[in-house]
């Protein structure tokens, strides 16, 4: 057996645990957060279609006027612009797909103002 050593290897391997478990459906898709170096993303995907129902991110058009893309601030406007994307579409209930990451800081966040605007989960 190999011994995983890296950050990377070790988040993906919680990821893929995470991932057995979990599953998106038209009724409740999977509520996904990416976080890179410079931006955070959130998609509503249902896994059964293999279909992306929504997106939200700091590269939007609507979040031009903020000051960094990738701090707490960021990630909350990104979890309200979600889940009113959601609303929109009918959606009130998600699973939540952490991605790997620890639940805290921007993940943390950005599932606080999407709870806070609406979504279930």
């Amino acid at each position: 057996m190999i011994k995983k050593t890296s950050k990377k290897e070790l988040r993906q391997g919680r990821h893929k645990r995470i991932r057995i478990k979990l599953a998106g459906t038209a009724e409740t898709p999977r509520l996904c957060v990416y976080r890179s170096l410079n931006h955070i993303y959130a998609q509503l995907i249902d896994d059964v279609q293999g279909v992306t129902l929504a997106a939200a991110s700091t590269l939007d058009k609507d979040m031009a006027d903020l000051n960094s893309c990738s701090n707490v601030a960021a990630a909350a406007r990104v979890g309200g612009s979600i889940a009113q994307k959601a609303k929109d579409k009918g959606i009130t209930t998600v699973v939540f797909d952490r991605n790997g990451r620890k639940y805290h800081g921007c993940v943390s966040a950005l599932a606080d103002a999407a709870r806070e605007n609406g979504l279930v989960f």
